[in-house]
């Protein structure tokens, strides 16, 4: 076999290859010997069937099958003897040249992996978020979980900011009804910032039966185009006005969270042991993500499209499964652009992690796995009945196995990094899109 390897960009290679012919006549030969032994044709008894028919009726068919098997084979071979490592299937052409007697040649054309030579993170800057829970940030999460379980109750008051409304409405332009524009018996939270710009401030102040003609705006970036930037009239009728009814510090509250026994003094210890659970979580993560940022910064690579399609297609697949859009569901209805960056900085991202690893010999620490696994337990109600599943659930294990590997590389990578401590509240670092 004769093997030249061409390179016609960074990650790609062209290869020829080309097998003799004495290779090719002898595999055409056995198959088509197979193939009589076989083969049943009027006429003939089987295995009695003269080479000739054979030759005549299966020859073409029998070469092309053993082509395809040589070229699959031999390109196997030659990428191992090349030591090519290959991204994605191989594009193969077969030579035009296939006739028995002669050496037959084909080339395979595919995206291989980047070398990678790993840079230190010596002269790299990572900020480390650092935060404390204040006595504030527990009086406010408690606000918010009062919040979350209240109820809304009728009110003979003019609405405020805060409050709810129960409208019917119906929307014009320049005096015309507009498909969608019309709704009743909506509850809207006035503030929520639910409906477009400025509609929510103008029912500020009314109270139930009132009617209310609301003048707006939809924005220009509004996602139905036929309606962007276009002066609209809302007819609204207040049918209600309603207020937050919070309910109380009780016993019955307390349950609702898992705290059946201690009263209120047992249930702030809860809520602040989930709200440490929740910062450690937080700080990890954006640790991680501070230092992975630099690994990438100190390593810019060159990675092969096929495996960012790849990726694109996982997450497409991933966004089918969060919509709920079925099994069946075609994912290539989704476009992949939307992708394209975050596939690309995952792969990235995914080779570097994985050469870090290689090359410092790093294994997934039973000690942190342990750790990682108590502490994901803890908001269950039997967590060692959970600790037992995962390890004894090797898939599961992996998991949290895999996790480990990459906390592992996060306390590699910060030894070698410049660190530098940011303060942060709980609130910018625990609970960002509240911000």
């Amino acid at each position: 076999m004769q093997v030249s390897v061409e390179t016609t960009s960074a990650l790609e290679r062209r290869v020829t290859i080309q097998v003799p012919a004495e290779k090719v006549d002898t595999a055409v030969e056995a198959r088509l010997k197979d193939t009589a032994r076989k083969a049943k044709v009027d006429g003939y008894r089987p295995g009695k069937v003269p080479m000739s028919v054979v030759k005549r009726r299966f020859g073409e068919g029998v070469r092309q099958d053993v082509l395809s098997e040589l070229m699959r084979n031999h390109f196997i071979e030659a990428v191992t003897q090349e030591k090519l490592n290959p991204a994605g299937t191989p594009e193969i052409e077969p030579g035009e040249v296939n006739e028995a007697g002669k050496p037959f040649q084909f080339t395979a054309t595919f995206e291989v992996y980047p070398e990678i030579e790993l840079k230190s993170l010596a002269g790299e800057t990572v900020e480390r978020p650092v935060s404390e829970i204040s006595d504030q940030d527990l009086e406010d999460l408690i606000a918010d979980l009062l919040k979350q379980r209240a109820e809304w109750a009728d009110v003979e008051k003019t609405a405020e900011t805060g409050d709810q409304v129960n409208i019917d409405f119906e929307g014009f332009i320049e005096g015309e009804a507009f498909d969608g524009g019309k709704g009743e018996s909506y509850d809207l939270v006035l503030g929520s910032s639910s409906f477009i710009p400025g509609f929510e401030d103008q029912l500020v102040g009314t109270k139930a039966g009132e009617a209310k003609d609301v003048e707006v705006s939809f924005p220009e970036d509004y996602q139905a185009a036929n309606l962007a930037g276009k002066a609209a009239t809302f007819k609204c009728k207040v049918n209600a006005v309603k207020a937050q009814q919070l309910p109380e510090l009780n016993e019955e509250f307390f349950t609702q969270f898992g705290v059946s026994e201690g009263g209120e003094e047992a249930f702030r210890k809860e809520v602040r042991k989930n709200m440490n659970a929740q910062l450690k979580q937080a700080t990890r993560n954006a640790t991680k993500q501070a230092v992975f940022e630099a690994l990438m910064k100190a390593n810019p690579i060159e990675v092969p499209t096929a495996l960012i399609q790849s990726e694109v297609d996982n997450l497409r697949r991933q966004a089918a499964q969060q919509y709920n859009l079925g099994e069946d569901f075609d994912i290539s209805q989704i476009p992949g652009d939307l992708f394209k960056d975050q596939a690309k900085n995952n792969v990235v991202l995914g080779l570097l992690v994985g050469e870090v690893i290689k090359v410092n010999e790093i294994k997934a620490d039973p000690a942190i796995v342990d750790d990682l696994l108590n502490e994901m337990a803890q908001s269950y109600q039997d967590p060692q009945k959970v600790v037992d599943y995962y390890k004894t659930n090797p898939e599961m294990l992996r998991q949290v196995e895999g996790a480990a590997l990459e906390q592992q590389v996060v306390d590699k990578l910060l030894a070698e990094a410049q660190v530098t401590d940011v303060s942060k509240t709980f609130k910018e670092l625990a609970m960002p899109a509240q911000q």
